[in-house]
């Protein structure tokens, strides 16, 4: 209740002199999103370009190092253990609440993971330094799992637009901020104290759990005792979804919505090289124009959600992020163009925002509240699995045969099913059908 009192206290007060736009962004769940966010993008900046750059510093073979991005694959299981952030109370702690307890815990074990990589020699043993990033890994996607919960639980349905473009843009910051501070600090002071210093970035989210409390829509399950209530702990979530109107169809759109968007992304360079592009050239478009766009629709993408509903602005999203690809083919017709390309990265990176946001809110009001972190982690990995295991190993065989134009073309063609998919279930009330408690506004279960 107080909380609730302070939001219509503020909302009288400075934020009702702000633009209608953007007042969802300050409200606090949605600032709170953003610093879970923050917590949310540092680990895997840590394990990536970051640890990347240590190896190859110290002159460790390159076949060694790229055999390092491996360490993220357990961000792709991390639905196998899930289920225990749902479902296991952690002894003392637990009294501050199931997802506050987590935040903590999962929070303290980031840090130790992180100076653990601090603390290993690459150069006197790699093996080490590999289960070491594969620690990390490990923690940093478990706080990924108490995150999106957390996330889910204090945003009320609609603010899951906003929220989730506000963790968006927390975790490009965490990430980026991360990564740099690592870099600066390794070259003063070396990679120990640049990893232990980088450690902080997982007190925004333990800090934001414990000022902002446990999520009021946060629904308990039931203790678990023995081995047949263990099973059910770990296949209840499983079983609540699939009980909905829908479910399959469903769960065919979040595997294949993204497959022509994946296969386009996993190219761009191919085709900026071909082209001719210089490294001044994609660095002044592809990466900070490009950022900048994506920022910019992360924003749009919130307001969308906010103004058109969820239905109507994933539909919008995806069909944007179909025009994107089409507008590469554009581009390949085209061949070297300054402005093609502002134009290409532009409308692919406005269009990538936008649905980022849509469809991470859509993906999020998809859980029952009794299960979030369990079904949340599922819904996530399998978003990801076609295209991180399938369109990577075709695209460039793609292309040899294709060429690019007819490529980016086929890419838009491949988007057309999720469209199709998601137009079908709009019109056929699956897609209300297959929304859990999460996005339902009384956060019941029945």
């Amino acid at each position: 209740m107080n909380r609730m009192t302070n939001e219509a206290a503020i909302s009288t007060g400075w934020r009702a002199k702000l633009p209608e736009a953007i007042r969802p962004y300050t409200e606090n769940a949605s600032v709170a999103a953003f610093f879970l966010g923050i917590s949310s993008g540092f680990p895997f900046a840590m394990i990536g370009a970051t640890l990347t750059t240590r190896l190859a510093q110290d002159g460790i073979d390159k076949k060694a190092v790229t055999a390092f991005t491996l360490a993220f694959l357990v961000y792709n299981l991390k639905f196998l253990w899930a289920w225990v952030v749902d479902g296991v109370r952690i002894p003392v702690l637990g009294r501050l609440g199931q997802r506050v307890s987590w935040l903590l815990l999962v929070g303290v074990l980031v840090m130790l993971a992180v100076a653990n990589l601090a603390f290993v020699d690459p150069k006197t043993s790699l093996l080490q330094t590999a289960y070491a990033a594969v620690l990390l890994g490990f923690a940093g996607a478990t706080f990924d799992i108490v995150i999106d919960a957390y996330r889910i639980e204090i945003l009320k349905p609609e603010q899951l637009g906003v929220g989730s473009g506000m963790t968006q843009y927390g975790w490009r910051i965490g990430s980026v901020a991360a990564g740099a501070l690592a870099l600066v600090l390794a070259a003063r002071v070396g990679w120990q104290a640049a990893y232990m210093a980088c450690a902080i970035f997982a007190l925004p989210a333990m800090l934001t759990g414990l000022f902002m409390g446990e999520p009021e829509r946060h629904r308990e399950v039931a203790a678990k005792k023995g081995l047949a209530d263990l099973g059910s702990s770990i296949v209840g979530p499983l079983i609540e979804f699939f009980r909905r109107k829908g479910a399959f169809l469903v769960l065919l759109f979040i595997l294949l919505h993204k497959i022509g968007d994946t296969l386009a992304n996993l190219t761009f360079r191919l085709l900026f090289d071909d082209l001719g592009y210089s490294n001044d050239e994609i660095a002044i478009y592809d990466i900070g124009f490009g950022f900048w766009a994506y920022l910019i629709g992360i924003f749009i993408g919130g307001i969308l959600y906010a103004r058109m509903g969820m239905k109507r602005s994933v539909l919008l999203s995806l069909v944007l992020m179909a025009v994107s690809n089409f507008s590469f083919a554009l581009l390949a017709h085209v061949g070297h163009s300054n402005w093609g390309m502002a134009g290409a990265i532009g409308f692919e990176n406005i269009a990538s925002g936008i649905g980022g946001v849509t469809v991470i809110a859509y993906f999020s009001a998809l859980c029952d509240l009794r299960f979030t972190a369990s079904q949340y982690a599922l819904i996530s990995a399998a978003a990801s699995i076609i295209g991180r295991f399938v369109t990577g190993t075709t695209a460039g065989s793609l292309i040899e045969s294709l060429g690019y134009v007819n490529f980016y073309l086929l890419t838009t063609l491949a988007a057309l099913p999720g469209i199709i998919l998601f137009y079908l279930m709009m019109r056929s009330g699956l897609v209300d059908a297959s929304v859990g408690t999460a996005g339902k506004d009384e956060g019941r279960t029945s």
